[in-house]
């Protein structure tokens, strides 16, 4: 770890981004929105040890001041460095003990850390201070207690009136449609998760037709598309990318892999679409199969060590494999295949109807283009299921797919089979996912940390409103 940071007056070392960022924190040290970028510019350049020591010198600097300590938890938190970042999160709810946000942010990397109770109460304390604080209600809806009592409820739908931002707004509605139906009221439960999808469709627009016409595109695949990859390597077989619907039982896959000596579970990265992005591969429909057509090996191998260093800025640990886990780079499979050709896929699916109707559940953020509607919920599945039959007719051995209930009714036979995909030797340990204590950052985080058991199944208690859906699934 770097020990100081260079000086802050602009030198030519630097490249001319960095350099405005430098003078611009030189000219008004004390301007926290100046520190802060020039925070995110370095952990961008994956140079997160410089940001953290300059934070570290300006707590020192400035140590009454919230903004130094509030700068490092976030980065600690978005490099899901949560056992680092929860010493942060005291000392600054202790400086600062009514703001709501700290709180909030303090009990979802206590939530992260699998500190159940903990998280819990810090985000008790957040709603008691701000009913209208969705991120909170949100939080504990996805804790593993019991129902929202009545003043729960009421709580949370005072806070809708009252709530300005309306991403708060579609949490609170959320957590009320989860409240809801823990209580058997599936028709009022239906309402909230309707009108929550509802106004989240107003705020994050999602291109359907542009994803038909993306998936469409891939159609012009043949097996010699992929003739001209460069030979798998010890370095670029190390991947393992855990693909598919959200809510399918993808966490629980990487949590029992990463519970094997031989892989790290990564969690959910943005590494393979920023490669993508650097290629222009979302400019047309057909701009991926043009670049990647155009590759030469050399070109491709090297896309493949960009990917390789983007991922193993979230890597802890020096075991080979790891996994990549972010469900929506089944859109991407042609990619891994051309620039990792050693790397793993693994499709993870779960029954349509049980799998769409949990994703309709959940709430996504503002930055994931993900359907809001029943009817875009079942044309997104046909075409991730479309283009991962197509990926897999054409790169045998190379895509498993996963049964989730074959899983969780067989666990051992098909941990087996699963390990010996990837030519792991079989683990014990990844019999007993829950007594890995790694950090997870996704909604089904408290789930797997229980032995490997059935998810109930919602969607029938809901069957009588979701016709759209089931239309939607056998269409086409």
């Amino acid at each position: 770890m770097l020990t100081h940071l260079p000086s802050m007056r602009a030198d030519a070392a630097f490249p001319p981004d960095e350099q405005a960022l430098r003078m611009a924190v030189a000219g008004n040290p004390d301007a926290a929105r100046a520190h802060a970028a020039l925070a995110s510019f370095l952990c961008g350049a994956g140079r997160v040890d410089e940001a953290l020591v300059h934070l570290d010198q300006e707590i020192g600097r400035q140590p009454s001041k919230i903004w130094p300590l509030s700068i490092k938890a976030g980065i600690l938190s978005g490099e899901r460095r949560a056992a680092e970042a929860l010493d942060v999160h005291r000392a600054l709810v202790a400086m600062a003990p009514d703001m709501p946000l700290l709180w909030t942010n303090f009990g979802s990397d206590l939530a992260a850390a699998g500190d159940v109770g903990e998280a819990a109460a810090a985000f008790r304390k957040t709603v008691e201070l701000a009913p209208e604080f969705g991120p909170a209600w949100l939080g504990l809806a996805n804790l593993p207690m019991g129902p929202f009592g009545d003043a729960d409820i009421a709580a949370m739908e005072k806070g809708l009136t009252i709530a300005h931002d309306p991403y708060h707004k579609v949490q609170l509605l959320f957590a009320l449609g989860r409240a809801h139906g823990a209580r058997g009221a599936f028709e009022r439960s239906f309402r909230k998760f309707t009108e929550a999808n509802t106004l989240r469709g107003t705020l994050v627009f999602h291109d359907g037709a542009g994803l038909a016409a993306f998936v469409e595109a891939h159609r012009i695949l043949r097996p010699s598309f992929f003739a001209a990859s460069a030979d798998p390597s010890p370095q670029t077989d190390g991947a393992i990318f855990i693909v598919g619907m959200p809510r399918s039982g993808s966490t629980l896959v990487e949590q029992i892999l990463a519970s094997h000596p031989a892989v790290e579970g990564a969690g959910e990265l943005f590494a393979l679409p920023e490669v993508a992005a650097s290629i222009g591969a979302f400019d047309a429909p057909s701009a991926l199969l043009r670049r990647l057509e155009a590759l030469t090996p050399a070109e491709a191998a090297q896309l493949g060590t960009d990917y390789l260093t983007r991922a193993g800025r979230y890597r802890r640990t020096d075991r080979r494999y790891f996994t990549d886990k972010m469900p929506a780079n089944w859109r991407l499979a042609a990619l891994i295949r051309r620039i990792l050709p050693g790397a793993r896929i693994i499709d993870v699916r779960r029954a349509p109807l049980a799998c769409c109707f949990s994703a309709y559940t959940t709430y996504f953020n503002r930055h994931t283009d993900f359907p809001n509607g029943l009817e875009d919920l079942g044309r997104y599945y046909r075409h991730y299921l479309g283009m991962m039959d197509m990926v897999q007719g054409l790169a045998p051995g190379r895509v498993y797919r996963l049964d989730h209930a074959r899983l969780v009714s067989n666990a051992e036979e098909e941990i087996r089979a699963l390990l010996g995909f990837l030519g792991l030797p079989f683990s014990p340990s990844c019999l007993k996912p829950e007594e890995n204590a790694r950090a997870i950052y996704t909604p089904s985080a408290q789930q797997v940390r229980a032995p490997i058991h059935h998810q109930q199944d919602r969607s029938h208690a809901y069957l009588r409103w979701l016709g759209p859906l089931q239309a939607a699934l056998k269409a086409g």
